[in-house]
């Protein structure tokens, strides 16, 4: 081979090599995948303090050992004097990594955030940003709303299938909806009929959580006395959520219409409506012997389980309350105080909750010295009650009843404690949840773990939150003693 043949094949080579180069960094770079930013905050939710902790799902597929970028910044364009750079962040677990805001640089309250994060891998590979954002209000959860679901009589639509999913207000029907015709006229109603005049002054709109498809952009909030004669009571233009929460100055009808001028995508999509009335509810008849308290967390104001059932076996007189009735005026109240509250568990996705009919139990949760049990969701709200962050999704569910029992939780008891007479250290226990307590508030303690938080107990008052259904009939269910054993020391400190 001549010097002119040995050189032209050098050049071929260092050619093919470089496109092999080039070829690969375009394939790591198209599986350099960025997060998902719907765990907490998801879009649109309300955060409640000013130095929160940001969650999100770690990046899927691609390469080990990657690193984040994330941006928050009050412009949307990510170009203000005010933007919150982290830089470098590694993974911190398994399914979702978080950072916290720091209390030298707190978010500002009463206002819009955007954030964004990408992946970040070895060399220049950046994936492309995923964009979401949130809204700061540290007050929006400091009281009972005031406010009562105003209940509705009939629902009537201009077309379309399963009104009645617009009104069936339980966990599962957070996901059920009502769809517009496809690919029909853009301007579509939906009527609802309190039976009665009654008066109202908020609205609650609940679209499609996945997607924007189906969103509602320009609509009408309409009253009527008659049902035939219409008063517009406030416009909707450029709606960019799945979420509404919209408030309007009091007023007397008797039905209800919301006008959809336009929509996003190919139908309009209403997964639930909830109106309310001005107001408070009433207060609940209470036996004149003790009695246990207990908030019903499922979105219809009844329990994930049969705790009711549980406990009255166990001895004790209950009176369930819906959360969305229960408030610290009302605790006051009773004629009788119960000697224990239980918090129930639920089996819905917060970010798809009006969590404002929850501020009435945060307001027990934080004043009251009656001792207080929450159980699964009821556990985690003890925490969010002090800050909506910090409790988040696992990126995973937790459901023992599924699992082969080699991957039953193992909750280890860190603290000696009266709550665990009769619990074997460690023990397993039903599980039924994908969100878990990450930050508890500051009165409060860790005594029991698996690989999340199992137990917490108030150092201040009595008060303790479990993830783990102490009230589930199973056999392998060796926490059972743990409400018995709570119920006992809320007596004694009554006697």
């Amino acid at each position: 081979m001549g010097i002119f043949e040995l050189l032209t094949f050098i050049l071929l080579s260092l050619v093919l090599i470089l496109v092999g180069v080039l070829f690969l960094k375009k394939n790591i770079e198209h599986e350099l995948v960025p997060p998902e930013l719907k765990n907490n905050p998801s879009y649109d939710v309300i955060m409640t303090e000013l130095t929160p902790l940001i969650s999100f799902t770690n990046a899927k597929g691609g390469i080990k050992h990657r690193k984040y970028e994330i941006e928050i910044d009050k412009s949307k364009n990510f170009d203000s004097e005010d933007k919150i750079i982290f830089s470098d962040v590694e993974e911190n677990g398994e399914f979702v990594t978080d950072i916290k805001i720091k209390k030298e640089k707190p978010l500002s309250d009463k206002t819009q955030y955007y954030w964004r994060v990408r992946t970040i891998g070895p060399g220049e590979l950046k994936s492309k940003w995923e964009v979401s954002r949130f809204f700061v209000d540290t007050e929006s959860d400091d009281h009972f709303m005031d406010l009562t679901r105003a209940e509705i009589k009939e629902i009537e639509v201009s077309g379309g299938y399963n009104a009645k999913n617009i009104i069936d207000y339980d966990d599962p029907g957070l996901v059920t909806f009502w769809q517009s015709p496809p690919p029909g006229k853009k301007e579509h109603w939906m009527q609802f009929d309190f039976g009665k005049p009654r008066e109202v002054t908020r609205l609650w709109v609940l679209s499609n959580p996945d997607d924007a498809d189906g969103w509602l952009k320009d609509f009408v909030l309409q009253s009527s006395i008659d049902g035939k004669v219409w008063d517009e009571v406030k416009r909707i233009e450029g709606n960019d959520t799945f979420r509404n929460i919209i408030d309007f100055s009091p007023v007397e009808t008797r039905y209800f219409r919301i006008l959809i001028k336009e929509f996003i995508g190919y139908a309009a999509q209403i997964n639930e409506v909830i109106i309310y009335s001005t107001g408070k509810p009433a207060i609940p008849d209470v036996p004149e012997e003790d009695y246990v308290l207990i908030i019903g967390n499922e979105h219809n104001g009844f329990t994930f389980t049969d705790l009711k059932k549980y406990i009255e076996n166990l001895g004790y007189q209950t009176i369930l309350l819906p959360y969305f009735e229960a408030s610290l005026e009302m605790l006051n109240s009773l004629n009788k105080k119960p000697f224990a509250i239980v918090l129930s568990g639920n089996n819905a996705d917060y970010p798809n909750l009006p969590m404002f009919e929850h501020n009435g139990e945060f307001e027990i949760i934080r004043e009251s010295f009656i001792p207080i049990l929450g159980i699964c969701a009821g556990h985690q709200f003890l925490a969010m009650a002090y800050g909506y962050s910090r409790a988040r999704s696992m990126g995973w569910s937790d459901i023992t009843a599924i699992e082969p029992k080699t991957k039953w939780a193992h909750i280890k008891i860190f603290k000696k404690d009266p709550v665990f007479e009769g619990i074997k250290n460690a023990f397993t226990a039903p599980e039924i949840h994908g969100w878990a307590v990450v930050e508890p508030a500051e009165e409060f303690e860790v005594i029991a773990k698996s690989k999340y938080i199992q137990v917490q107990k108030s150092n201040k008052r009595l008060i303790y939150g479990i993830q783990f259904h102490s009230e589930i009939d199973v056999p392998y269910n060796e926490g059972k003693k743990f409400i018995e054993n709570f119920l006992r020391l809320a007596k004694e400190k009554n006697v």
